[in-house]
């Protein structure tokens, strides 16, 4: 006798999230007043109902980088995968996480 199939998300073995969630995103880059609002621009691209009351930024301990902090609701992997590709293709970002 075997054990019933234990049911499987949609999404599995593609993330461990369970959309929609609310994604906590960071992203590095050199520090510039532009920072972000590049940032902004380059996740609104991505998400329709941002909330910029969300963003912080902060500066290294340096001062050569600024870190920018966004909070928004995912709603998708592909989602995500896109929305990182933009930022890791620009030249002033460093890191995205």
């Amino acid at each position: 006798m075997t054990a019933p199939a234990t049911p499987t998300p949609a999404n599995a073995g593609e993330t461990n999230f369970v959309f929609p969630t609310v994604y906590p995103l960071k992203v590095a880059g050199k520090n510039d007043v532009a920072l972000e609002s590049t940032v902004v621009e380059i996740v609104r691209r991505h998400v329709n109902d941002f909330d910029e009351t969300t963003v912080t930024v902060r500066e290294s301990k340096g001062g050569k980088y600024l870190a920018v902090s966004v909070s928004f609701m995912a709603t998708s992997k592909a989602q995500l995968d896109a929305l990182y590709q933009d930022l890791t293709a620009h030249p002033d970002i460093v890191w995205a996480l």
